[in-house]
C-alpha cells in the first residue's frame, strides 16, 4: 500500500506513517530524532502529537524552486518508483497543498526555521549546524542524501 501511494505521489495515511514513526523510535537508544519530511499535512501532525505526546522542538524547512527541486530528483538516480517527471510533479501540488499548512501552523508558533535550498550542500549544512549546535552539542556531519531535495 506504501510503495503504491509513493508511486502515484500521494501521501501515506497519518496513522500508518505514525504507527512507524513511533515503533521506529521506541525501539531506538536515542531520545532525539531528526524525522525528515514530516508532518506532511495537519492529518499527520495532529496524529503525530496525539499519539506520541510529542511537540517538536523545532521545524526545517527548506525552501527551494519547483524548477531546482525537479532538476535535482530527475538527477539523483536512486532507483526510486516516485522518480519520474508525472510523480513529481504530483508530489509539488501535494505539498503546496498539505504541507505549507504544516509550515504556517508551525511559523505561527514560532518554531519554523526557513533554509534556502537553492544553495549547494556545504551552504545549507552551515546554515543549519548551528541550529542542532544549540539542542544536541554532539558533533554533526553533513549527509548527502538529506540536502538534495
Amino acid at each position: 500500500m506504501i510503495q503504491n501511494m509513493m508511486k502515484d505521489g500521494k501521501i501515506v495515511p497519518g496513522e500508518v506513517t505514525v504507527k512507524l514513526l513511533q515503533k521506529a523510535m521506541e525501539e531506538s537508544d536515542n531520545d532525539k530524532f531528526l524525522i525528515d519530511g514530516f508532518p506532511r499535512n495537519l492529518d499527520n501532525l495532529k496524529c503525530f502529537e496525539t499519539v506520541t505526546d510529542i511537540e517538536p522542538q523545532f521545524i526545517l524547512f527548506f525552501d527551494c524552486s519547483e524548477e531546482v527541486m525537479e532538476r535535482r530528483l530527475l538527477g539523483r538516480n536512486q532507483g526510486r518508483v516516485d522518480d519520474n517527471i508525472e510523480t513529481i510533479r504530483e508530489r509539488f501540488k501535494v505539498l503546496v497543498e498539505s504541507s505549507v499548512p504544516v509550515v504556517q501552523f508551525y511559523e505561527e508558533a514560532g518554531k519554523v526555521h526557513k533554509i534556502d535550498a537553492t544553495r549547494t550542500v556545504d551552504e545549507v549544512f552551515s546554515s543549519i549546524e548551528p541550529l542542532f549546535q544549540q539542542s544536541n552539542p554532539t558533533s554533526i556531519q553533513p549527509c548527502q542524501q538529506h540536502f538534495i531535495l
